[in-house]
């Protein structure tokens, strides 16, 4: 299983650090090109909804063309769309291009392409780690591993985004398509078949999302993933705002409350899911009474330290609490239809950015507290469907679905 997951976790590692290289300069970057808010929470939304549409492409495209070709054309896109931003960005700050056209030329580049190449990655990733294993506690460690890739972009994303931004606001937007490019590069030369082969084509009807088996998990995992669009988007005003600070400090404020998030969060999904070989049932029913407890904290902040502790103490209950909804997920299907599921899962993802960061930055303008008790109740819905919903019990005493004799690795 390790073996083939090497070169996917390598991948949405890179990526995503590039990505989270911008999260720190994003809401002062905004104000400096004077868009508000809400045209930021747009960018971001628009992006979430490419992603939400082409991961199932991508699911699709992995028993098509192969996880090689899958990488390269993912890879490709975000590192056009992330040359494209940075460029409109320069250009906005030059008052060479008008604000109005400095946002269209955003959603093209930043949302549309980006949005929709980031999407191959973590649904390569996760269909690997379908097609890598057999049993409920191998499912849980793989997801977790891929969770854990992402959650250490969480750190060095931000950390590193928050550092070149102390010397200017542009060094993160020029860094990220570069990381880009060099990825592609050794995808091109290391990633190929059958070192880190495609799921097993399946030639019959594909899974779909309401499947009894399956809806109610994607509802959960939606509620776990809109609990946190709804504050991550925000979370450059709100310490701007809470603090009083300025745009270079905003912008290294919030690399330490990723950064701290970002640490428990790779120990968490990295570390802890793994040793503790936890059902997937009791992952989520954990793990998100711990994420109530940190919005509640969220609400009430108003030192850095308070704000860093909140967000720490979600990057737990999450971090418990996804690989659970991931895990369960998966193991509703076959390993021929491991594509498939992962773009679904994926698909939640996005969905639940779509709304999140427009309507985090939307009721944020109303009052800085609404999303934040928005996002406690969502994940209190969470929650509740886990002891709730006949599907979640089902997963607590579920067996993956395998033939006999189905080799662990791919």
């Amino acid at each position: 299983m390790r073996k083939s997951l090497i070169p996917l976790l390598i991948a949405v590692l890179v990526v995503f650090s590039a990505q989270q290289l911008l999260t720190p300069v994003l809401a002062p970057l905004s104000r400096e090109l004077t868009l508000t808010e809400t045209q930021l929470g747009l960018v971001i939304t628009v992006a979430a909804t490419a992603l939400t549409i082409a991961s199932p492409l991508w699911g699709h495209a992995l028993h098509k063309i192969g996880l090689r070709l899958v990488l390269l054309s993912g890879l490709g896109l975000t590192t056009v769309g992330l040359t494209g931003f940075a460029a409109v960005a320069a250009l906005g700050l030059d008052d060479t291009m008008p604000p109005p056209l400095v946002f269209a030329l955003m959603l093209i580049t930043r949302s549309i392409l980006f949005g929709a190449g980031v999407a191959a990655l973590p649904v390569a990733a996760l269909a690997v780690a379908g097609t890598a294993t057999t049993t409920e506690a191998e499912r849980t460690r793989a997801t977790g591993l891929v969770g854990a890739a992402q959650a250490a972009s969480m750190v060095l994303g931000p950390a590193g985004g928050g550092a070149l931004a102390a010397v200017s606001l542009m060094l993160p937007l020029y860094l990220a398509p570069v990381l880009c490019l060099l990825l592609s590069l050794w995808v091109l030369a290391a990633v190929r078949p059958p070192a880190a082969s495609a799921p097993a084509t399946h030639n019959g009807p594909g899974l779909r999302p309401w499947d009894a088996r399956l809806w109610p998990l994607l509802v959960i995992g939606f509620f776990l993933y809109l609990s946190l669009g709804l504050v991550q988007v925000i979370i450059g005003f709100l310490v701007a705002d809470r603090l009083h600070l300025g745009p270079q400090q905003t912008a290294g404020a919030v690399g330490i409350v990723l950064f701290a998030a970002g640490v428990v969060l790779v120990a968490v999904q990295g570390a802890a899911v793994p040793a503790l070989g936890w059902p997937v049932l009791r992952l989520l029913r954990v793990g998100t009474p711990i994420a109530i407890a940190a919005f509640a904290l969220l609400s009430l902040s108003q030192s850095l330290w308070l704000i860093a502790t909140a967000f720490a103490l979600l990057a737990l209950g999450l971090g418990l609490a996804i690989p659970g909804f991931t895990a369960a997920a998966t193991m509703v299907a076959e390993p021929s239809r491991q594509g498939s599921i992962s773009g679904l899962v994926n698909a939640t993802l996005g969905a639940t950015f779509i709304v999140g960061p427009l309507l985090g930055t939307a009721l944020y303008e109303i009052g800085p507290a609404i999303p934040i008790l928005t996002a406690l109740g969502a994940v209190t819905t969470a929650l509740v469907l886990a002891w709730m919903s006949p599907a979640a019990r089902r997963a607590q005493a579920a067996t993956v679905a395998v033939p006999p004799g189905t080799p662990a690795e791919p």
